[in-house]
């Protein structure tokens, strides 16, 4: 086959089949650097058929590159007599295909590729392929295990710098500031998703981010920083309380470690998602809080920080398998003013026994 990751594309086929898809249509940057290994991606396709080689489309100044560092063959266009779309299509014409079913995935597909594919091919065979890239992704490779170590240092680094700088007074973005700035230094590529430095009753969001609001005594501190090495993610949050916080807060704090704990014990091949996350809700509603709490506590880890295969929550259905990597456990306990503390760390499922990524301190820290 003569790419690097062959296997990839083999285990992509498999899927294919099963799915009914003639061709894959991969734009999107994760995918991308999933089949090539390459990080320096711009203008860039690649097209896998059911059966045999793969083939990739870029501007024909990087047709060399790309051929040469991902071993697939490599057709370049010359813009801007030519374009993506354009030359993407000559090659599925060369496949053979007239009507192809072609599956594409979730997240960003160019509006220009997508309207010149459905100009060429019958629009009513294109489908949805999302789940399939993200089952095909959710077992990691030895190496990419070890890339998601390095980035787990780096966050490591990272929570480490924040949790030093939280005092009355700073600020949210001064505090997420010091994390990055440690991050990059400790080889990470920048952050995995918008990173969360969040005090007070603003711990109580769903999505927050970092603001310019100060933190206060008497108050907890949310950190949820990520790292990326070489195009893989990590991420954790910890809880820090800035002075003397309320006896009940600083329970929830426990309560919720313990849950952690609980689904990361759960957590083993052949187990559902479902399962784990019954592990964690068992321990927090046993202590009275199950209204107040979410129905997803972790997801797959990859190429994203949050990959959609698997879904840790409640009743999912997806079964765990080896070489998987997940995290666990960022949802909170959501009540006003004594809830909001979270802690989450990615880990690895092994055969044998887990391996949490992001090997940090889990105890509740104090400024």
């Amino acid at each position: 086959m003569g790419a690097r990751f062959a296997n990839r594309i083999t285990n992509a086929q498999k899927l294919m089949t099963e799915s009914g898809l003639d061709l894959l249509i991969v734009v999107n940057r994760e995918n991308l650097i999933y089949f090539t290994g390459m990080t320096q991606i711009e203008c860039l396709a690649i097209l896998i058929p059911k059966e045999g080689d793969p083939c990739a489309v870029t501007l024909w100044l990087d047709e060399e590159f790309v051929s040469n560092e991902s071993g697939i063959k490599t057709y370049g266009y010359l813009f801007p007599k030519e374009n993506l779309v354009g030359k993407m299509i000559e090659r599925i014409r060369a496949f053979g295909m007239k009507e192809p079913k072609i599956g594409f995935e979730r997240y960003f597909v160019d509006y220009g590729v997508y309207d010149g594919l459905r100009q060429a091919f019958p629009e009513r065979l294109f489908t949805g392929a999302g789940e399939l890239f993200y089952r095909l992704r959710s077992i990691k490779e030895t190496q990419e295990v070890d890339l998601m170590r390095h980035a787990g240092e780096a966050a490591c680094a990272g929570m480490d710098a924040a949790i030093k700088a939280v005092r009355p007074g700073a600020k949210e973005l001064d505090i997420l500031a010091e994390a990055e700035y440690a991050m990059l230094k400790a080889g990470s590529g920048g952050s995995s998703f918008r990173p969360q430095v969040v005090s007070g009753a603003r711990t109580l969001l769903t999505h927050p981010c970092a603001s310019n609001k100060l933190i206060a005594g008497g108050e907890i501190v949310i950190i949820h920083v990520g790292s990326t090495y070489e195009g893989y993610c990590s991420k954790m949050c910890r809880t820090v309380a800035v002075g003397s916080i309320p006896k009940e807060q600083q329970e929830i704090y426990e309560l919720v470690l313990t849950a952690q704990q609980a689904a990361i014990d759960a957590l083993r091949p052949g187990v559902t998602a479902g399962q784990v996350d019954a592990a964690a809700r068992k321990v927090i509603t046993e202590a009275g809080y199950g209204k107040h709490y979410l129905d997803h506590i972790g997801y797959g880890v990859g190429l994203r920080q949050s990959e959609f295969y698997p879904i840790i929550g409640k009743d999912r259905p997806e079964l765990i398998q080896s070489g998987m990597v997940v995290d666990l456990l960022l949802s909170s306990v959501y009540v006003k003013d004594i809830g909001g503390p979270r802690v989450t760390d990615v880990i690895h499922v092994g055969g044998a026994e887990n391996e949490i990524l992001t090997r940090y301190p889990r105890n509740l820290f104090r400024a």
